[in-house]
């Protein structure tokens, strides 16, 4: 493998049918990556919990659990750390402002878990149509994590 082949990001694209469950397909090849890129224990149990969150909010609310519709994972694996993209169809957008944990029905929690365990979190509504959440984590956790 050259230099440069070393230096470019490993990607992996599923597609998943709305159906609770596949969340672990996800979560299966986000710690599969996490570990050949030597991230720690805890770490890849973090990357596990909010890749499977974002997966089954994904299935539940953006597409309904609509067998038919799927659910797009990319991980991007980079020198520093992994990125993961969830995209469903947006057939229910994102709540703006995004639910308080535990307020009404006792839902909510998800999205605060995946936000407190991935570095960087990203919630956007797609130009055209769908919902994406992006998350990151750090092969080295930043200061105050």
């Amino acid at each position: 493998m050259t230099d440069q082949q070393q230096n470019q990001p490993d990607h992996i694209m599923l597609y998943l049918p709305s159906v609770l469950g596949y969340e672990k397909v996800a979560r299966g090849a986000a710690e599969a990556l996490a570990r050949q890129m030597e991230f720690s224990p805890d770490r890849i149990e973090d990357l596990k919990t909010a890749v499977a969150e974002a997966c089954m909010n994904a299935i539940e609310h953006g597409n309904n659990l609509e067998r038919t519709t799927t659910v797009s994972v990319l991980l991007s694996a980079g020198p520093s750390g992994l990125e993961v993209r969830v995209e469903d169809a947006g057939l229910q957008p994102l709540p703006d402002p995004l639910p308080t944990p535990g307020e009404g029905d006792m839902r909510g929690w998800g999205l605060f878990f995946i936000q407190q365990l991935m570095d960087e979190v990203e919630f956007v509504q797609l130009p055209q149509g769908g919902n994406q959440v992006r998350m990151v984590i750090y092969l080295t956790p930043p200061q105050g994590r």
